[in-house]
């Protein structure tokens, strides 16, 4: 489906999005003493990208493979019942996070509501010892009493704009744009494969 809204204003590139995870790689690392107790974990789709570069960059700085996943939280949302048909992505998690500090990872920080979704899948997974949670940005207007441990851009928005990563991966470019809202939907992810 296409995306119709007006592109505003391109917040972050592609240079701007590695050095944030580069310096939240180091910042978790010092508050964690390093790597030996940390696995990573990844919201899909967008937050698991970025959870790979992160493991990637943790890897280069301590030569550490910190374990990493993948969670879906589709069936978790509090709005899960206005869907007809969610997108039932996987969840993959193939260690035990029983003991560990697990650092959830997202993209863009909003209402908090998918957070509160993903600790509950969290928790029906294990125990970990501590969550702490990164994002690439955090936008504001919290409807929960939820906050990142780690923010690589504080982005003020308002609510009739939405503010959507895309990812080299996914959408052939790497960037963080503000865009309006379309007549009649809410803010959201962005598409998968861009517009």
């Amino acid at each position: 489906m296409a995306d119709t809204s007006s592109l505003k204003s391109i917040v972050m590139d592609a240079g701007e999005i590695e050095r944030s995870l580069t310096r939240i790689a180091h910042q978790i690392l010092e508050k964690n003493k390093g790597a030996q107790s940390i696995a990573i974990v990844g919201i899909v789709t967008r937050g698991d990208l970025l959870a790979k570069r992160l493991a990637d960059k943790i890897k280069e700085i301590e030569g550490v493979d910190v374990p990493l996943g993948r969670l879906d939280i589709s069936f978790y949302r509090d709005d899960f019942a206005t869907y007809v048909s969610p997108e039932v992505l996987s969840t993959d998690i193939m260690f035990d996070i029983d003991g560990l500090d697990v650092i959830l990872v997202d993209d863009v920080l909003y209402s908090g509501r998918t957070i509160r979704a993903a600790l509950d899948a969290l928790m029906d997974i294990g125990r970990p010892e501590t969550v702490q949670l990164a994002v690439l940005i955090d936008r504001g207007h919290r409807q929960l009493p939820i906050r990142a441990d780690y923010v690589g851009k504080n982005v003020p928005s308002s609510t009739d704009e939405n503010v959507r990563l895309f990812l080299e991966e996914t959408d052939g470019r790497s960037q963080v744009e503000i865009r309006t809202i379309e007549d009649g939907k809410r803010a959201g992810s962005a598409p998968l494969g861009g517009e």
